[in-house]
């Protein structure tokens, strides 16, 4: 039955509400017919019934057929999960559940004040749970009646007993302004009819005070990014429950200050970038969460006097492209914009392994699908088609597997996969360079790969709330590859409770033991360095990191030149003087728990089983069986490494799973020694290679690479098959045709139609002033950003370029006529 309307209910409605559906206000009640106020407080009822509707088909999900799998399975395990919790609920002060207490006996802000507050958050999202149990189609629970009061005993008994108006927070604030909230609030609107209205004066008013006007007041601190969204999401539903148009208009007009481009800490950047916490880049995790926000809150209030209509808003739907789509391949989202989300295995016993890569990705492709309801029918049909190639994409994790994913995500994917006038696009072939995260990602038909740096502008890594403690390495340098229909596993279930930390593939580290944790919460630990990024022309790209190691001496010049086959890696002056020998990790492949992939170096197989390790002198080239080929174009000494690992998900996050696991591990990398003076290194990295292939390529036979400079001043290399120079400059300097004023990053690009690109960009983002030339004669400057001021041709090319500095590090490409 519908609920009894407060008298603040009826104010509002008269009021604000009535004045946002463009009704006579109470301020204008001399005007009013008799029947006036009572046909303006009808209409608003009306609007916000049709709101509750439209939020719980949002988190209801719809379209799909309860009795079809995976939908099936699903909401029967939902229905059976929520009977069991009913029979266990018990009401008790402190807690409602025996073992979930939240009473904290000496409340602040400790790690042990933490864990009280997360059982207030968890309580409520199992009571939300039961909610949905009630409201979906076949649990065996839908539309039970004595259910649902159950289910409202629980919420009237958490918000009386510590949720509620006058109580002091405690623990993470989170727990009290976004995570509790939505699951109370969701419930709230599942179960709305069978809520008096005193109940609901209670919800609200204990939101309203956990959550007040003043929380997104500034656009500081908590309030900001994902979080500012998170909040807004809490306002808005509590607008709907309480029937508060104020609340529903300041959500909608607070999500404003998080559409604008930013150019420090949180938020979007111009080139696609997301940072939050000012110094971790996390699309994958406090991104995707604001996508969720976003694509729910643009999807209800569309159409509503509270719509978002913000013309700044267009930057996120853009940045689905931009900012989001590069980061996700065949289903995972790539760990390196995913923060302290990757140390999150699952609570032990949960059948459903890690909260790996794939997981999250599968529920970001469903908030794209779900934001395109509010975008442009082009943007759309353009995003369900790229989700329909990522699902088809999804070998080795399947979305209708995810037992992560609600029921709801799960029902958009299952829609665009039942679409038949929707066509997956291919992956693309492409380089995205992110000057504003130090993160790039290379595309090829048959592969792609994420590289993870670090500056005085992007953290080390992050930890914080106990979670990701031995992430220290993750910005040295951290190269993370995945085949098309292989190795898509590769850092998925155990990878990060088993991984030897100092040991990522692509890093230079030192092996000094790390205490859990080392370097500030929240990403506060950054290099003091400012060379870092790179140049692309979109398809090629030079990208390079000063390097300085996570509480260590250690310093390094470390560049990567993607091409179209592989990854030509270099390294030079690695230099330390801490007693410890440091490593570059050329790879470092999961093979699972009883992995045996063969190990092919120069034609000789190595032996398969754990425990083996060789150094291998002067190796030309390095197979491995199912992922890929490894070129030493200068030779060296090159340590190989079969090991067996056991790890634990609580060994990286506190209060997660104690129980052991194994997998095994091939291990590539040069060992530079103790407290090593300019040490150096190069390899190519070759994902999905035969042998065969990798050994012609050794041999020069496809004419990777020709010419090689690496010194502590620059690093570059020469392709003639492809027509691309490049070379990263750390200082001023002369390599082979090129000299410049400067640091600098530069690509060259002939083009088969008589022209050639030239892209310059200043990763240190300190240049007032830079000069290129280039010793190849040009007749003409066809087209060049207006950073550059003089661009001579002739027998040899002169660019001068003024202000870099607020470029940000990004390219500026010049097209010129060759002879």
């Amino acid at each position: 039955m519908p609920t009894p309307w407060s008298r603040r209910g009826f104010v509002k409605a008269t009021g604000g509400a009535a004045a946002a559906l463009g009704l006579p206000a109470t301020a204008s009640a001399t005007v009013l017919t008799t029947s006036e106020p009572a046909q303006a407080a009808s209409a608003a009822s009306a609007e916000f019934e049709r709101l509750r509707a439209t939020w719980r088909g949002l988190i209801l999900g719809s379209g799909f057929s309860p009795t079809a799998e995976p939908f099936a399975s699903k909401l029967a395990r939902l229905g059976t999960d929520a009977a069991a919790w009913r029979t266990t609920m018990l009401p008790a002060p402190g807690s409602l559940w025996p073992g979930m207490v939240w009473l904290d006996p000496d409340p602040d802000t400790d790690t042990a004040s933490y864990t009280y507050s997360a059982q207030i958050q968890l309580t409520f999202q199992r009571l939300r749970s039961m909610a949905e149990a009630y409201a979906q189609p076949g649990t065996g629970l839908t539309g039970d009646d004595a259910f649902a009061r159950d289910v409202v005993t629980g919420i009237r008994h958490v918000v009386t007993d510590v949720y509620h108006a006058g109580r002091a927070r405690y623990g993470n604030w989170y727990n009290w302004q976004i995570g509790g909230p939505h699951a109370l609030l969701d419930a709230a609107t599942l179960l709305y009819d069978h809520l008096d209205a005193e109940l609901i004066a209670t919800i609200t008013e204990a939101v309203r005070a956990f959550v007040p006007d003043s929380a997104v007041a500034s656009y500081t601190g908590t309030s900001t990014g994902a979080n500012r969204v998170d909040l807004c999401r809490t306002i808005a539903l509590s607008g709907l429950v309480g029937e508060d148009a104020d609340r529903l208009a300041l959500a909608s007009g607070a999500l404003s200050p998080v559409f604008p481009y930013v150019t420090s800490g949180d938020g979007l950047y111009r080139d696609g970038s997301f940072v939050q916490h000012t110094w971790v880049p996390y699309a994958g995790s406090y991104g995707a969460d604001l996508f969720t926000g976003l694509s729910l809150l643009c999807a209800l209030l569309a159409g509503s006097p509270w719509e978002i209509t913000d013309p700044a808003r267009e930057n996120y739907f853009d940045a689905v492209e931009r900012a989001w789509a590069p980061f996700i391949y065949n289903g995972l989202c790539m760990d390196a914009v995913s923060g302290r989300a990757v140390s999150r295995g699952l609570p032990p016993g949960d059948p459903g392994g890690a909260n790996d890569d794939h997981l999250r990705g599968h529920s970001i492709i469903a908030s794209i699908v779900a934001l395109g309801r509010a975008a442009s029918p082009e943007q759309n049909a353009r995003w369900r088609a790229l989700a329909k190639g990522w699902i088809q994409r999804a070998h080795f994790s399947p979305p209708h597997t995810n037992p992560m994913l609600g029921i709801y995500k799960l029902a958009q994917l299952q829609s665009v996969v039942d679409d038949t006038s929707v066509k997956p696009l291919p992956e693309p072939v492409a380089h995205r360079l992110f000057p504003a995260q130090d993160r790039a990602v290379h595309r090829r038909r048959g592969w792609a790969a994420c590289l993870s740096m670090a500056s005085d502008r992007i953290a080390h890594y992050e930890w914080g709330n106990g979670e990701n403690l031995r992430g220290y390495h993750t910005g040295a340098g951290w190269l993370s590859w995945w085949g098309d229909d292989f190795a898509n596993e590769q850092y998925s279930q155990t990878f990060w409770a088993t991984v030897d930390p100092n040991r990522l593939p692509g890093i230079t580290a030192s092996r000094m033991k790390l205490a859990d944790g080392q370097g500030g919460q929240w990403g506060a630990e950054r290099p003091a360095v400012t060379w870092v990024g790179g140049t692309t022309d979109g398809t090629y790209a030079a990208v390079g990191q000063h390097l300085k190691g996570l509480a260590s001496t250690l310093e390094a010049h470390k560049s990567w030149f993607f091409l179209d086959e592989g990854i030509v890696c270099l390294g030079a002056g690695v230099t330390a003087t801490d007693g410890e020998a440091v490593d570059t990790v050329i790879d470092n492949r999961r093979l699972g728990p009883t992995g045996t992939h063969a190990l092919t170096v120069d034609r000789h197989l190595k032996p398969g089983t754990p425990g083996w390790t060789e150094t291998l002198s002067d190796p030309g080239w390095a197979h491995i069986t199912g992922h890929g080929g490894y070129v030493f174009p200068a030779g060296g000494r090159i340590t190989g490494l079969r090991e067996e690992r056991t790890g634990r998900w609580s060994d990286i996050r506190t209060g997660s799973s104690t129980a052991p696991l194994t997998d095994r591990y091939l291990t590539l990398y040069v060992d530079h020694g103790i407290d090593p003076v300019d040490g150096a290194y190069a390899y190519v990295l070759l994902p999905g290679a035969s042998a065969a292939r990798t050994a012609a390529h050794a041999a020069g036979a496809r004419g990777l690479l020709r010419t090689l400079v690496n010194t502590p001043r620059a690093q570059g290399v020469h392709v003639p098959s492809l027509g691309v120079t490049a070379v990263n400059f750390w200082a001023a300097g002369t390599v082979g045709d090129l000299t410049v004023s400067g640091p600098c990053a530069v690509l060259i690009r002939h083009r088969n139609d008589g022209t050639a690109v030239v892209c310059v960009s200043d990763p240190t983002r300190t240049l007032t002033t830079l000069t290129l030339t280039w010793r190849h004669r040009i007749t003409a400057v066809v087209s060049h950003p207006a950073t550059v001021e003089h661009a001579v041709p002739g027998r040899k090319l002169t660019l001068t370029f003024g202000d870099l500095t607020a470029e940000a590090g990004a390219t500026q490409k010049i097209t010129v006529r060759t002879a």
